[in-house]
Parts: structure tokens; sequence; C-alpha cells
């Protein structure tokens, strides 16, 4: 197949890109390359997908995606046969100052990518909802067949708004979509602005870390490598409609047209202080940390019931957070060993 990658040098969609090319698909890679954090990082993404033997099967185009014009452009000469769509303004806190940039990327720029999918025969896309939809939820675990109707943050009500977005593109033009609810997704080559990343650096400066929630939190930490095997799962499995659908008493995770979202991510909620103990053996350095309280916005904890991903696509995470954060720590000390 011939696929974009929107976001191929970000942190996800590069694995995803590595892995598609791996099996003999050509990509598309497409990113604004932005500041929110270091560029050249990104680049350093790029670099590794580029010294493959296969990387004459991957193209970059570098663009944004609130760019009507360029992404007509990109459909129009790139012969798309499937999307995998990651690119968007992340971060819950970067949406309390900037929230025009949220709606410009993950609103507008998402219908940009459904109108390419649409006029250009795509036969599928999959595109990264997040855990953050369920908001103030706290039923366990988290479940798609479940509400998601109370987002506490505008980053989730964005990545909402694409679900129910690309559910109107199914319908009116039969175009098969699938969401997939990320739940914090860590591993080498991750975001500076993740947690896994932060304290790393500071416990290594022999700076203090912030812990939220007095230490509290829990999370379904998902390693990189494992997403990426749902996400390439999902892509082979176009949404179809699910015959099982009653309009009188409607499940919100299927529909009578070619539309699904799935919860992705490890199942198994881990404490903060685990995580952080973790980074400590590893590190060979105690943490310093502030107990801090809950920030606007935060979910205390997220867990996922992935029983229907695992069902209809074979997913199945398999990489425990002992050695998803050795591996992120290896590659930390080898990636800044300068």
């Amino acid at each position: 197949m011939r696929v974009l990658v929107t976001g191929a040098a970000g942190f996800i969609g590069s694995f995803t890109a590595h892995r598609l090319l791996e099996r003999g698909d050509e990509v598309v890679g497409f990113d604004n390359l932005n500041d929110y954090y270091d560029p050249s990082l990104k680049q350093a993404r790029l670099d590794r997908i580029n010294s493959r033997e296969d990387a004459d099967r991957f193209e970059f185009i570098k663009g944004e995606l609130a760019d009507r014009e360029a992404i007509e452009s990109l459909f129009a000469n790139q012969q798309i046969d499937r999307v995998v769509h990651l690119a968007a303004q992340a971060g819950v806190r970067h949406s309390l100052k900037f929230p025009h940039v949220y709606i410009d990327s993950n609103v507008t720029g998402f219908l940009h990518v459904l109108e390419g999918c649409r006029y250009h025969d795509v036969e599928h896309l999959v595109y990264a909802s997040t855990s953050s939809v369920y908001g103030s939820d706290t039923s366990m675990p988290f479940s798609e067949h479940k509400g998601a109707d109370h987002p506490m943050t505008l980053y989730a009500a964005t990545k909402r708004a694409n679900e129910h977005m690309a559910h109107g593109y199914s319908n009116l033009f039969g175009l098969p979509t699938t969401g997939l609810r990320f739940f914090t997704v860590y591993g080498p080559w991750g975001r500076p602005d993740m947690a896994l990343f932060l304290f790393t650096k500071a416990i290594l400066a022999g700076e203090p870390i912030n812990v939220f929630n007095h230490g509290k939190h829990q999370r379904d930490f998902t390693y990189v490598e494992d997403i990426v095997q749902g996400i390439v799962g999902a892509l082979d499995n176009p949404a179809k409609p699910d015959p099982d659908f009653d309009t009188d008493n409607p499940d919100p995770a299927i529909s009578n047209v070619p539309w699904r979202v799935y919860n992705i991510g490890n199942s198994k909620p881990v404490e903060l202080m685990h995580y952080i103990k973790l980074l400590e053996d590893y590190l060979g350095k105690k943490a310093e940390m502030n107990m801090l309280p809950l920030q606007p916005g935060d979910i205390p904890t997220t867990w996922a019931d992935t029983s229907d991903l695992e069902r209809d696509v074979g997913y199945k995470s398999t990489t425990s957070v002992e050695d998803g954060v050795k591996a992120f720590v290896d590659w930390y000390l080898d990636y800044y060993r300068d």
C-alpha cells in the first residue's frame, strides 16, 4: 500500500513509518516540524527513517494541516491508499495558553484530512484520539461502550470532535474511519514534554521533579512499539458497519456506518511512584520530589479496556513498564551522551 502518515516526524508517527516500511509499504510522511518541542529531535527521527536501506520508499513533505491548499495538493499528487493521521497539537497544559492552535490543527486540520480522503478514494482513515475523552468518568476500566461526553480540557474536546466528524464522513460518504484512543504512550524517541522525559532530565541534572496529585496518579502506560502494532493492525482492518447496531439503543463504540473507535493501551494501570522508582533504579540516582496537588484538567487514573481491539485486530500489549522504562533510559543516555 501507499500510506500517508501525518506527524511522521513525531514520536508515534516515526515508529509507525518504520513499521510500514519494514513490511514493504510505501510511506508518505507529512509534518510541519514546529517548535512545540525541540525540532532537532524531530529531524533526528526523520534522519533515522532516511538512513534505512528501504528509505527509497519513504517520501517526506513538510506542511501545515491547517493549510487547506497544501493538504489538497498532498492528496491530489500522492495517490494515497490509506491514511494514518497522527499529526495534532498535543499537550493539556499548552491548550490553556494557546487554545486557537488546537482548533487550527486538531479540528480544521482534521477536516482537511477528511476532505482529502473523501475526494481521493482513500480506503481507510485511522486517526489518533485520546484517553482524555473520558474526562470526568471514574468508572474503570474505561470502555468504548460507555459515554465520553464530559471532556475536561480543550485538547480532549478537539479529539472527541474528531470522532464525531469522522462519523459524519463515514455516514455521508462511506469513508471507513477508525479512531484509536491512546493511553499514555512512552518509550525511546519520546516527547520531551511527557513525564518520563521531564523526570529523567531533571533527575540527571540533580533538579527536583514536580509530582502532581501528591504521587497518587495511576496511568495505563503503553509502550510505543505495542501502540504501533495496534495502529497497523487497525489500518489493515477497515471499519465496517456493525449489523448489531440498534438505533433505538445506540452503542457509542459501533455504528451502522463504517466507523469504529477503540481503546489502545496496556490495560495495566501503574502507580506514578512505581514509575519514578524504576527511573531512579535505572539512572542510579534518587529523585528530589515536589509533591503538588492535582493540576486543572488532569485525570487521576486511566485504565484501558482493550478487549474490542484484541478481538477485532489481534492487538496485545506485551511490554512491561519495567522493560519499557529501561529501553527509554538506555536510549536517552545514548542520545544525550554528549
